[in-house]
């Protein structure tokens, strides 16, 4: 029967816990409801947000290392546009919506993480190779997790947390009553676009501040190479605030440790040859190999972890695939596109990836074999891996598992006899196709778990995320050509882009005959495995060991801003109202000011310059910055706190 308002407003009580022997868990739309779910609004509404998404957060990305989670904003953004304009039966349209949307920030991960890499390694990378590796990959990440969906979703019910797809599941079942959302979330990214876009195009105050202000902070600077930094961008703060303090909290560690222990031990340890230097040329010397080491590691670590979860799932699709009786009736809530139907694609993507290859990028039959195992086989054992740090703790080490594949296939290729410049773009193109597939495994389960606790056919998720993958992909080339452009990523004002250039030292020595740190690798390695023995993700660490300190830093107080709205009060109710409402605001920093850095790069492009160089480099925009930073986390803060229970 069609979909209407008999759907329910809550998650049922078992939505959240493992079941109990013989317990069934109902959805909201049940197996015998037809709810609208693909429709001219759903997929036109979802390829707008992931050509919005894809632009904004391939700018953040690429500014601060950090690409935000598209889905809670779209799922806001739809339930709250669905409520202004009255329409009805959303809830099946919104996964849809969420779903095609939310494609942008999975495959800008594993773009950004590897492909402007070319660009500062001097390498051309020419548009179609951006986009061809985005789309396959893409593509590669959702047939190889489909066979997955059911022991992630349905059998492992109650045992994974699966934190990025409740609170998506929350906001599309609680929000559809009230347009308050939207409304919020527009007011605070208005601020936050404004904020940022007058720091990028006028600079009427820094982008950061450091400790270097100060008289007494320039001399600890030069003497004892210490040095505090803080990046004062809204989209960062707002980022924190949904990372959370203790992740934060862990991923700042990790660069208060390069930056405040080994940097000045390397300091007195190097006496008249290290006097010269500074903090900074110290951190990407020597701190920074370690943090690659330890990023490595934590990766094979992950692997080792779910070599059970591979082969047990693994056995569950080839016994669908052969045991799978003709005509067999299965619910709507667990169709899955057939075995068959996925093979199929499988074997077409693996060819269409073996004619890129050897056409686009290789030119020799033999590399093209090798580079074509290397894909298919790091793809496929690492994609449980970041489905499972989603499902666990909703972040996927997707840059530690894409440098061991740059690392293994650029050792791979050089003993097949390929190196120079042309190695180093196929080991660059090989990486990105592996770190999208592998970004794409991570963030579909995510949809795939919000479409089983609503009751979203799975076969219409799934073979609508192509679509949004298509239009991503192409999205984000655009975007990256522009920024490199604009910005570039090699040399002063240039965009940090930390996980490419991490790619590109890797990948420079490997394949060009120069010194490779492995000293420092290994002691970065051997770093992450004594974290992982005492209970401390070594991943979040190594990351904070070689990011920047100053973008992580404002990650740490966008954390400790959460953590303060969110413990006021002894009602958990209201603690949790206003937790709520600040993930709101801090999701209106992202999108407004990640959107209006594009604007703000677009602007550049085309050659309009406002920015007023000559007082930014004053310690005058310095200061202002350090005030209009206090007022930006002081309105955060103040507004957060008026949420009410009733919210």
């Amino acid at each position: 029967m069609e979909e209407n308002t008999q759907i329910k407003t809550s998650l049922p009580e078992n939505a959240y816990r493992e079941l109990k022997e013989g317990e069934k868990y109902e959805p909201l739309m049940p197996a015998d409801s037809k709810p609208k779910e693909v429709t001219p609004y759903s997929v036109g509404f979802g390829i707008l947000m992931a050509i919005i998404f894809s632009a904004a957060a391939a700018y953040l990305g690429l500014k601060v290392g950090q690409v935000f989670e598209a889905a809670i904003p779209i799922a806001i953004i739809a339930v709250g546009v669905g409520t202004l304009t009255k329409k009805k039966n959303m809830l099946g349209q919104n996964v849809i919506i969420q779903s095609i949307g939310a494609s942008s920030g999975v495959i800008v991960a594993g773009a950004i993480f590897t492909l402007p890499a070319l660009y500062i390694l001097g390498l051309e990378a020419k548009f179609y190779q951006i986009f061809l590796s985005s789309l396959f990959g893409g593509f590669l990440g959702i047939v190889l997790l489909i066979p997955f969906r059911k022991y992630f979703v349905k059998d492992m019910h109650g045992k994974f947390p699966f934190p990025e797809a409740t609170a998506t599941t929350e906001v599309l079942v609680s929000g559809e009553g009230s347009g308050g959302q939207a409304k919020l979330l527009a007011i605070s990214g208005l601020i936050g676009g404004a904020y940022d876009f007058i720091v990028s195009t006028f600079g009427w105050w820094t982008e950061s501040i450091s400790t270097r202000l100060m008289a007494w902070g320039t001399q600890v600077a030069d003497q004892m190479k210490v040095v505090f930094k803080i990046n004062t961008g809204a989209a960062v703060l707002g980022l924190g605030y949904i990372v959370g303090l203790k992740y934060a909290a862990i991923i700042c560690a990790g660069s208060f440790v390069a930056w405040f222990v080994i940097v000045p031990l390397i300091n007195a340890a190097g006496g008249d040859a290290t006097a010269m230097l500074s903090a900074e040329t110290l951190f990407n010397d020597y701190a920074k190999p370690l943090g690659i080491g330890g990023i490595a590691m934590a990766g094979l670590i992950g692997i080792i972890k779910q070599a059970g979860i591979i082969k047990r799932s693994l056995g569950m699709a080839v016994n669908e695939l052969k045991g799978q009786k003709a005509g067999a009736q299965v619910e709507r809530t667990q169709k899955d596109i057939s075995m068959k139907v996925v093979f199929g694609v499988l074997i077409g993507l693996l060819a269409a990836i073996f004619v890129f290859f050897q056409f686009g990028v290789l030119h020799n039959w033999g590399f093209t074999i090798i580079a074509l195992l290397v894909v298919f086989v790091i793809a496929f054992l690492f994609t449980t891996v970041a489905a499972n740090a989603i499902a666990i703790v909703g972040t996927n080490p997707v840059s530690g598992m894409t440098l061991m594949t740059l690392i293994l296939a650029s050792l791979v290729l050089v003993s097949a006899g390929l190196s120079g410049k042309s190695g180093m773009t196929a080991a660059m193109i090989i990486g990105g196709v592996v770190c999208t597939a592998l970004s794409m495994a991570g963030g579909f389960v995510t949809d795939l778990k919000i479409g089983y606790w609503l009751g979203t056919t799975p076969a219409k998720q799934e073979g609508w995320k192509f679509l949004g993958t298509l239009v991503s992909a192409a999205t984000v080339a655009g975007v990256m050509i522009v920024l490199n452009k604009t910005y570039g990523f090699v040399g002063e004002g240039a965009l940090v882009a930390p996980q490419a250039n991490a790619m590109a030292e890797v990948i420079r020595p490997l394949m060009s005959g120069g010194e490779t740190p492995w000293t420092l690798y290994f002691a970065g390695a051997a770093l992450a495995l004594i974290l992982t023995m005492i209970g401390v993700p070594a991943l979040a660490f190594s990351l904070g060991m070689f990011i920047p300190l100053e973008l992580n830093t404002p990650l740490l107080i966008g954390g400790l801003v959460s953590w303060f709205v969110g413990s006021r009060s002894k009602d958990e109710k209201l603690n949790k109202a206003r937790r709520d409402r600040g993930t709101l605001i801090a999701s209106g920093f992202i999108a407004g000011g990640a959107l209006m850095g594009v604007v703000s790069a677009v602007l550049k492009y085309v050659g309009v310059e406002a920015f007023a160089s000559a007082w930014n480099a004053t310690k005058g925009a310095e200061w202002l910055a350090v005030g209009v930073y206090v007022a930006l986390i002081a309105y955060f803060i103040l507004h957060t706190m008026k949420a009410k229970k009733e919210d």
